[in-house]
Parts: structure tokens; sequence; C-alpha cells
């Protein structure tokens, strides 16, 4: 545990840039190999595509987003970051907003047709 703190504060002492970088490099690498894992499974080897493609979700979820997680503070200094985050998060927030209307009104409307 000690090395994950360790490392977590190297990170932490990083500029903007430099971390931007470290979440980018795996971005380009987890990102294309969900592709790979689609083409596998389509060229006929759907079992090796299908661990392709959770092994690269997992490398997403495990390695980037606590990237992310850790980087987003020194991210959000950069002025064209900040704008795309604040966009990106308002954009998010309306399609979810969206969801919850649609989703509610299906369930009124399936209510009234089981009753």
């Amino acid at each position: 545990m000690r090395i994950f703190q360790s490392l977590r504060r190297s990170i932490r002492r990083l500029g903007p840039y430099p971390s931007l970088i470290l979440v980018a490099v795996p971005v380009a690498i987890v990102e294309p190999l969900k592709l790979v894992a689609v083409y596998i499974a389509g060229s006929g080897h759907w079992m090796i595509g299908s661990i392709v493609m959770v092994c690269g979700y997992a490398l997403s979820l495990l390695v980037v987003e606590r990237l992310f997680k850790i980087v987003k503070p020194k991210l959000l200094t950069l002025p064209w970051f900040a704008a795309i985050w604040k966009w990106f998060v308002a954009l998010r927030d309306n399609a979810l907003c969206w969801m919850r209307t649609k989703w509610m009104l299906g369930r009124k409307a399936l209510s009234e047709l089981q009753h």
C-alpha cells in the first residue's frame, strides 16, 4: 500500500501537461484495444474478442479512471481543458436529465397500462 501512496503523491506533484500526458498514454492504448476487440469478434473469434473487450474495459476502469481522478485538479488549471470539461459535464447532466424524464414517463405509461 505504501508503494501506491508514494506513487499517488508523485503523480500529484506533476504539472498540468505532464499529468495530461500521463492520462493520454493509457487512453491511447486502451481505446484502440477496444476497436481491435470488435474486429477480432467480427472476424469470427467472438470468444477472444469478448475477452479482449472485457480486458480493455477493465484497464480503462482500473487505470485510466484512477489516474484521471488523481490528476483532474491539475488538468482543470488548463483553461482550455476546464472549458471542455465544463461543456462535457453540462452535456452529461442534460442527457441524464432527459433520460430520467423519459424513464419516468415510460414507467407512468406502463403503470397506466397495467391498471
